[in-house]
């Protein structure tokens, strides 16, 4: 994508940062996260428009004609996450188990962790290059024959999109070259992702909402970008995520982009609202941010509010960022930010996460460079971004 195809954003943060000559992002070190946040809007239509395609509607249609008995989500890092917002939106839809499964549990413990029926294995990765990645496709179509495969990812030449092409128990889903995201961390690799595994259920209204989310996440980048930048200065050493039901893959998402970001600088957790309770609650107990990812249902809503108040009333947490629609305003302390998103609960569970995990996105992005940090290579030395190559054991038997 071009850089000219985001230089109209109207957030003067932003904007400053895009303003820069290219070669001087590069030194600073943000280029490429910088333009993989901005660019989501445009690549979730163009995901849209792919998954709309006549070849990608019948090679979905043909991953589900099996009737698999229930299906498997795998990846590593921010693709199992991915499989996390899914689950519970696919077992919904399709009425029967779906569950998120991070690879290296596969590798390592197959026999408890894959159902022993046949069922639906959906492998999510940004390359298809991470190790653990086709060793645990190997073990399935060896130990495992009657399970299918979809591999969902942005690389053409990865090993997932390569290696089994000629195998008829397996499908790719290809996204387009632009979501292969650059930067270590992914951004819009993680949102086109989960938009395309969201895809095996769509419908009439799923391009709609989809649409409808890439306009709602252009306005929090017009609209909130400041805000979140001003949050991101505050003086926290830790961030807490919340969310409920498959929200906690985006909760989790979010938290994992700021300990990439900040380097390891502010430490994370991911929580429920009603977990939170039980343990982690004492995690606040230092200068911390809050991140509340609220329901688009008015039951949860209820129990989310209750949280939310509680913490209050303890005074746990220095600042809330508290992102849903119609926010009550006795919600919103001193400090407080409201992410308030028209229509934003008019969105499919899919695409609420999605818009989520944006708002994740720009205020690790921030907090990185308040840092004096490169969110293009944070924790340099650490990570890479492909996991390097390590050595795979001996794999025991699914049977």
């Amino acid at each position: 994508m071009s850089v000219l195809a985001y230089r109209s954003v109207r957030s003067k943060e932003l904007g400053r940062l895009v303003a820069q000559r290219m070669d001087e992002q590069r030194r600073s070190g943000y280029a490429d996260t910088l333009l993989e946040i901005l660019q989501q809007p445009q690549t979730w239509r163009d995901t849209t428009g792919l998954l709309a395609s006549p070849a990608l509607r019948a090679l979905l249609a043909q991953v589900l004609i099996t009737r698999p008995e229930q299906i498997v989500l795998t990846g590593s890092g921010s693709s199992v996450h991915v499989g996390e917002c899914l689950a519970g939106v696919l077992q919904a839809a399709l009425r029967i188990p779906c569950r998120a499964i991070p690879a290296g549990d596969l590798l390592t413990h197959a026999r408890g962790m894959l159902p022993p029926s046949r069922g639906l294995l959906v492998s999510i990765a940004r390359s298809g290059d991470s190790p653990e990645s086709a060793a645990v496709v190997d073990a399935v179509l060896t130990d495992a024959p009657a399970w299918t495969h979809l591999f969902v990812t942005c690389n053409a030449r990865g090993r997932l999109a390569t290696r089994y092409r000629d195998d008829p128990r397996t499908q790719v889903l290809l996204l387009d070259p632009n979501t292969n995201d650059r930067s270590l961390v992914m951004t819009s690799s993680f949102t086109n992702l989960l938009l395309a595994g969201g895809a095996l259920v769509q419908d009439e209204a799923y391009a709609r909402q989809t649409a409808l989310a890439a306009d709602i996440a252009q306005h929090v980048f017009d609209h909130h970008a400041d805000a979140l930048a001003m949050v991101a200065r505050e003086t926290f050493t830790a961030a807490v995520y919340l969310a409920s039901g498959p929200g906690i893959g985006a909760a989790r998402e979010s938290a994992l982009k700021m300990l990439e970001m900040s380097g390891g600088a502010v430490a994370t957790m991911a929580e429920t609202f009603l977990g939170l309770r039980h343990g982690p609650m004492s995690a606040l107990n230092r200068p911390s941010l809050v991140v509340a990812f609220l329901s688009a249902q008015a039951n949860v809503c209820d129990y989310e509010y209750d949280l939310l108040r509680e913490l209050e009333r303890k005074r746990l947490g220095i600042a809330r960022v508290i992102v849903g629609e119609a926010i009550p305003a006795g919600l919103i302390g001193h400090g407080d930010l409201a992410i308030d998103l028209p229509g934003f609960n008019a969105l499919g569970e899919t695409q609420r996460h999605a818009v989520d995990v944006v708002v994740g996105q720009l205020l690790a992005f921030f907090r990185c460079l308040h840092l004096g940090q490169k969110p293009d290579a944070p924790s340099a030395g650490v990570l890479t971004r492909v996991v390097e190559e390590f050595a795979i054991h001996a794999v025991g038997d699914m049977r």
